[in-house]
């Protein structure tokens, strides 16, 4: 080896040292180690900054805009959750991820995984799960649905396109599927199996603010017509939550108190909750409810517009009257969504409550209620909660139309993934569904630098020749086993290489070696292009090896070694089937 490719085992050694000890953030450690090659001459500024340059980062961010605009407007909510189900078995686990494999098929899957994950820690947040347990078998999942076509990934279509400058017709869109589908199912089988006890519980569930410990009274209708109307109500998702229970369902002039599981549910019951703020703001957002304010929501809420809680003082025109009687809507630009009374728990739609001296109300404003009426006497004490204003519902069939066309349009070959998140993104942020503090917000540029840095590394290792020494390595490592251990040690190779710098240069990489065991073994070229696309896309050992496991990686709270507990096992299913299938077919 040369003195070039030594350094850069040395300083590989040390970074994935740095890495494993977990002491550090991994974008700090990869950059540093970018930089370290960089100094050593190993590469150039311009191979050490490629990845700022590269599509992948910033599609990512564009993404993280997307999955933030759905997070908002609950766009994936109900379908998570009645995916999810209660979280607490393997069979739950199977819910989640055998729909997100199928739809990784035909949908991209960085963009599916990135729109799911937030909804994923939220559900898992209230009902006391860790976010862990799911968020990495949701990234293999989508991995594993994304080979089954042409479609799912991006490393399909640059192999593809390798064929066509070496005179072979593209893939089709489902000639991948005969190799990449028993190798996804059985994927599956080993992911369902295994990953219940072996992928670690790393997230704590977040203490609630001061104020969010608080127990609400919030008042809810029945939409006639809308999915809970004639439904049993233990049946349902309005009861057994954490942390908000029902506390009364009024109809007419019948009150049901305490409520009965077995009672059916009819358009325009009031259901009165009880809870903790944070889980009484997630009430806005289950389908076939409406706030019993929805028509002062609808006039006031806009985007930028957050939750508070204000104190009602001894000395404020609220005291001894109701929201009518002070005109709250007009005067104070805001909505009261739910009430605290300290000893008392308050039943009554808040339209209708004779407000007391020291009433904490749960209001919908503008960013600027806080600094407009903390100074006044109509409020002992004003703090902002944050979140999602409850309207920003409305906005989802929006946010679901911007999703449906970026895929399309990428899906269709008119515009690059990157071209179609990043237009939108704009259009989100044109509309005005989310904000500029909200975008910025949205992007974790520790993971976009994460992945920019990781592509000097993958540069350092292809430009020493370590990789085709590793290819070659590993290749001849096999080769006494005859054709099939030829064709083994070659996915093993890609598998190594997409971890070391990522799926599509690894492809790149591997792809003229493939078309030589091709002619050596006498297994069709386009069955060898075939399993190095699915091998190169299987990537589960380490957070930076595709983008799925990147974006997963910090709300799940993993190490950097956590992949590998059941990445192994699965890289080693994949390959062994797709040697299987390639050698036989």
């Amino acid at each position: 080896m040369s003195s070039d490719a030594w350094v850069t085992v040395i300083v590989l050694v040390l970074a994935f040292g740095m890495l494993a000890w977990d002491r550090l953030a991994p974008s700090a450690v990869v950059l540093s180690a970018a930089v370290a090659l960089l100094l050593a001459d190993v590469i150039t500024t311009q191979e050490a900054l490629s990845g700022f340059a590269n599509p992948a980062p910033i599609t990512v961010a564009a993404l993280y805009v997307l999955a933030r605009a759905a997070e908002k407007t609950s766009l994936l909510t109900p379908l998570a959750a009645r995916l999810l189900g209660e979280g607490r078995t393997r069979l739950d686990l199977a819910r989640l991820l055998v729909p997100t494999a199928g739809a990784s098929a035909l949908l991209n899957n960085t963009p599916l995984v990135a729109m799911l994950t937030p909804d994923i820690v939220a559900l898992t947040q209230r009902r006391h799960l860790a976010a862990s347990r799911f968020l990495m078998p949701l990234s293999f999942a989508a991995i594993l649905g994304g080979t089954i076509t042409v479609l799912g990934t991006s490393t399909n279509l640059v192999v593809s396109g390798l064929l066509q400058d070496i005179g072979q017709a593209p893939f089709g869109l489902f000639e991948i599927t005969p190799v990449a589908l028993p190798a996804a199912v059985a994927g599956m089988v080993v992911l369902i199996g295994f990953a219940w006890r072996l992928v670690p519980d790393r997230s704590t569930v977040q203490e609630q603010a001061e104020d969010s410990v608080r127990e609400f009274v919030v008042t809810m209708v029945v939409l006639p017509g809308g999915p809970l109307a004639g439904r049993r109500l233990g049946d349902t998702d309005l009861v057994g939550r954490r942390h908000v229970y029902l506390a009364q369902v009024l109809r007419e002039e019948q009150t049901f108190s305490p409520v009965d599981m077995d009672l059916v549910l009819e358009g325009e019951d009031r259901l009165v909750f009880v809870g903790e703020v944070s889980e009484i703001v997630g009430l806005y957002r289950l389908a076939g409810l409406r706030s019993s304010a929805q028509d002062h929501l609808e006039a006031v809420a806009q985007p930028s517009h957050g939750l508070h809680v204000a104190v009602v003082g001894r000395t404020s025109p609220l005291a001894g009257h109701t929201l009518s009687d002070v005109n709250f809507v007009s005067r104070y630009q805001a909505v009261v969504l739910a009430i605290h009374r300290d000893g008392q728990r308050v039943t009554e739609a808040p339209r209708d409550v004779r407000f007391r001296p020291g009433d904490a109300l749960l209001v919908l404003a503008d960013d600027q209620f806080r600094s407009n009426w903390s100074e006044r006497r109509d409020f002992l004490l004003i703090s902002s909660l944050g979140g999602d204003p409850p309207h920003m519902s409305s906005r989802a069939p929006f946010v679901a139309a911007i999703t449906a066309a970026m895929v399309l349009v990428a899906g269709l070959g008119w515009l690059s993934i990157l071209e179609a998140s990043l237009l939108a993104a704009g259009a989100l942020v044109a509309t005005r569904t989310l904000t500029s503090n909200e975008v910025r917000d949205a992007i974790d540029f520790d993971v976009i630098i994460l992945i920019a840095s990781s592509f000097a590394l993958g540069a350092a290792v292809e430009t020493t020749g370590l990789a085709e020494l590793l290819a070659d390595s590993v290749i001849g490592a096999f080769d006494g086993f005859g054709d099939v251990g030829i064709v083994f040690g070659l996915l093993v190779a890609v598998t190594l290489l997409t971890e070391l710098v990522t799926n599509n240069a690894a492809v790149v990489v591997v792809f003229p070696i493939a078309t030589a065991v091709a002619m050596q073994t006498g297994v069709d070229l386009r069955m060898m292009a075939v399993a190095i696309a699915v091998a190169a896309s299987c990537s589960f050992l380490t957070p930076i090896g595709y983008q799925t496991n990147t974006i997963v990686y910090g709300p799940g709270g993993y190490r950097f070694f956590d992949y590998a507990r059941v990445g192994l096992p699965l890289n080693l299913t994949v390959v062994a089937i797709v040697t299987a299938m390639v050698v036989n077919l």
